[in-house]
């Protein structure tokens, strides 16, 4: 039975298979051929650029496009485990800058798996580094500029449209919220980059990173647009699971039911679709401006 979503990788399963490939001293250069994708952009580059079908596992953020979602999983990028990946024998893994744990990173290299650390920056800038370094790494340089030329000259056109805007709306971005607590987007997160990309402002900039939001802080922050993944907006309870919590029914983008809910790799992954992204944010932002 082939290996999938349905049918994870098992430690006995994967040293069948490993027991079939030279040990990696064997091996004389990098190949390419059974790459281990962590990061959902890292993903959707190596699908955009031609080379899906040497993709034998991925971690649990990819899950774009679709033929992703049907190709085992080796567990979340920041809670990985190093057997499953070793046991699979991989040529080379790429990994998003931030996977681990540390210990983790370190079996493998104890392993001696080859690892392509991939920058995350959240810019139009990282994402060209990040869709040049990814072709590089998989023999697709040439393949791996053009994209990244065509990503930079899409975010250009649209930040061009964008500069045109009035006023930058405040976003306050929420990822999560259970145990009648707020985690939002403070300063230096993917959530702020992309807000700013598309003509907004972050309504939180009293800290970095994504932290616990009191109640008292989400209504001071006074957003005008509420902003959420799809998954933390169908926990949340929809529209009507906003308006029962006063934390964000008090906010004047709930009050003028200005709510944005959106796949959460496709906003926050800044890999091929963030020109998407941008125009998707920023038309909400902005519904009076021409976009490209």
């Amino acid at each position: 039975m082939p290996l999938s979503r349905r049918n994870l990788v098992t430690l006995a399963g994967a040293a069948a298979l490993a027991s079939a490939i030279p040990p990696y001293g064997a091996r004389s250069a990098v190949r390419t051929d059974r790459l281990v994708s962590i990061g959902g952009a890292v993903t959707e580059i190596l699908f955009a650029l031609g080379v899906g079908d040497r993709i034998i596992a991925v971690d649990s953020t990819s899950d774009y496009p679709p033929a992703a979602q049907d190709l085992p999983d080796v567990g979340y990028i920041r809670q990985l485990t190093a057997e499953p990946i070793i046991a699979l024998a991989p040529s080379l893994v790429l990994m998003l800058d931030g996977a681990g744990p540390p210990t983790t990173i370190e079996q493998l290299h104890a392993a001696e798996v080859p690892i392509r650390i991939v920058p995350d920056t959240p810019t139009a800038q990282g994402i060209a580094e990040k869709i040049r370094i990814v072709g590089e790494a998989v023999g697709r340089a040439e393949e791996g500029r053009a994209l990244a030329a065509q990503v930079d000259d899409d975010l250009a056109r649209l930040g061009d449209a964008v500069s045109a805007a009035r006023e930058r709306p405040r976003v306050l971005f929420v990822l999560a919220a259970s145990n009648g607590r707020l985690l939002a987007a403070g300063s230096g997160t993917s959530a702020e980059g992309i807000i700013e990309m598309a003509g907004g402002r972050n309504a939180v900039d009293g800290f970095e990173d994504y932290r616990p939001l009191s109640a008292e802080a989400a209504v001071a922050a006074a957003p005008d647009l509420l902003l959420l993944m799809d998954r933390t907006f169908e926990e949340i309870g929809g529209m009507a699971g906003i308006l029962a919590r006063p934390e964000l029914s008090l906010t004047p983008a709930a009050q003028a039911g200005r709510v944005k809910a959106m796949d959460g790799l496709l906003l926050l992954g800044f890999g091929p679709r963030t020109p998407q992204a941008v125009r998707e944010l920023a038309a909400a932002l902005h519904p009076d401006l021409a976009l490209p």
